[in-house]
């Protein structure tokens, strides 16, 4: 067993006991990133000097007994999405290759309040958009239990990273399951919250109306515990809810004797036979705890995906256009004039996936198609949350599969866009509905992990943690980790 592989309760308490430094776990990211990262790709910019010198610090904090943060010592890796003041934040994009932020995100200060430590910004799909981290303009990141194939996207840098021990744990952003579809195939836990219960104050934004940030870690107790770090109201940040934060911990009582369990058929159909076999037992678990479980139906699933990039695209292409060459980023040499400026440094900054979105999101929103496309979209999604809430009337939780297959091979998907975005299919209508869901590891398929989806009700990310931990704790998956 690595450093790693314990819990955060189990970390800390060595710490606490002098059995281990913080020192040590830092050198230990470092050294596994060194043995490993050159396979996996997980990193784009390593924060090796900025680190050591934090965990030198911390480990002189521990010695004079001081109080100490909730993440205290812990090293962890941010998608690049998200600003750190003075570590270089790029999105995966050499439009922002040169790009040093003067400010930390709400959720990255967060992190330095809870006193972990930052080892890096992890590899992406270009600004968020993909689901097999092979849009990156820097290089692919590999998934750990394969090399050969996709880590998912667009957080496969931050769950690779955890799945091959690189970090102790991650944060990665969800817009229509990049979170989630990357832990699935990964074996690594991944929450997305509530839209609107982490902070979005500086994350670049891909859908300002869908994205959100959420941890990826090894185990669900860690995640209530980086939950319990980055949650809350943030004042710079208009989206942000002013809820009242539980505690998480708390939920996490192995209960869940008597929990109402809906099941989407929708959610079953065409998947993988051997994922839907890993999900049929995963629910037998939950029932032999005292769960029931009913099939039910979410019927206006089938017309998510198209919603979402509709939706998706409309927004990039109005949050993308800041990106012109002239304020930040990269600006193109040798042209003529103002509109050229723009043109080729648009057109040399984003990669092909990027440009994709962009023009499908500026059709959708050109006079005589808004209507036709964006509009309806909207009212799809309205729809999609309404099958959300009447279920949620009836049953506690909301369970199925994370994606409909395990990871797919490197290269295979690259040229068919649109089965690629099929791949969301599972993941999309959560988000469009805004409401919590968790992947957990629930089984293999072909030596591939899989990930049970649980779904819960707004700004109840306590049930979905509970209902997880308890099947955690009766299954030995999340333990298991690749032979890297």
């Amino acid at each position: 067993m690595t450093l790693f592989d314990l819990r955060l309760q189990e970390i800390q308490n060595k710490l606490s006991n002098k059995e281990l430094s913080v020192t040590d776990l830092v050198g230990e990211a470092f050294a596994n990133i060194g043995k490993r990262d050159e396979r996996v790709g997980a990193y784009l910019t390593l924060n090796e000097e900025g680190a050591r010198a934090q965990a030198a610090a911390l480990d002189d904090k521990l010695v004079s007994g001081e109080a100490r943060g909730l993440l205290f010592g812990l090293p962890v890796g941010v998608k690049d999405n998200m600003v750190t003041e003075g570590l270089r934040t790029t999105c995966a994009s050499q439009f922002l290759s040169n790009y040093n932020p003067i400010y930390d995100a709400t959720v990255v200060a967060r992190l330095k309040q809870a006193e972990a430590v930052t080892i890096g910004k992890l590899n992406m799909d270009e600004f968020a958009m993909g689901g097999s981290n092979e849009n990156s303009s820097f290089h692919p990141v590999r998934n750990p239990w394969d090399l050969t194939r996709v880590p998912g996207g667009s957080s496969g840098g931050s769950a690779a990273a955890v799945a091959a021990g690189e970090a102790y744990f991650t944060l990665g952003s969800d817009t229509g399951g990049s979170i989630r579809q990357p832990a699935s195939y990964c074996g690594v836990v991944g929450l997305k919250p509530t839209y609107g219960l982490v902070s979005r104050y500086g994350l670049v934004a891909f859908a300002s109306s869908l994205d959100q940030i959420g941890p990826i870690t090894k185990n669900v107790e860690d995640a209530a515990y980086v939950l319990q770090a980055i949650a809350g109201h943030d004042a710079k940040d208009s989206t942000s809810a002013n809820v009242e934060i539980p505690d998480y911990l708390s939920a996490l009582t192995g209960d869940v004797a008597g929990l109402r369990i809906a099941v989407p058929k929708e959610y079953l159909d065409g998947v993988d036979p051997k994922v839907k076999a890993a999900i049929l037992e995963a629910l037998c678990v939950l029932e032999g705890l005292g769960a029931v479980w009913e099939e039910v139906s979410l019927p206006h699933t089938e017309y998510a995906v198209a919603a979402y990039y509709l939706l998706a695209s409309s927004e990039a292409s109005s949050n993308l256009s800041r990106f012109d060459g002239v304020r930040y980023g990269v600006r193109a040499d040798h042209s003529g004039n103002l509109l050229d400026l723009y043109l080729e440094s648009r057109s040399q900054g984003f990669g092909p996936e990027v440009k994709r979105r962009i023009m499908l999101g500026t059709y959708a929103l050109s006079s005589g198609y808004y209507d036709a496309y964006y509009l309806k979209a909207q009212k799809v999604r309205t729809l999609i949350k309404q099958d959300f809430d009447q279920t949620f009337d009836k049953y506690d939780v909301i369970i199925g599969p994370t994606a409909p297959t395990t990871a797919f091979p490197l290269g295979s998907q690259v040229g068919d866009p649109l089965t690629m975005y099929l791949n969301d299919i599972l993941t999309i209508p959560v988000s469009l509905a805004g409401v919590p869901a968790l992947s957990v590891p629930c089984g293999f398929a072909d030596g591939l992990p899989v990930g049970l989806q649980i779904i819960g009700k707004p700004f109840d990310e306590s049930s979905i943690l509970r209902v997880a931990h308890a099947f955690e704790a009766h299954t030995d998956h999340h333990k298991q980790r690749p032979s890297l």
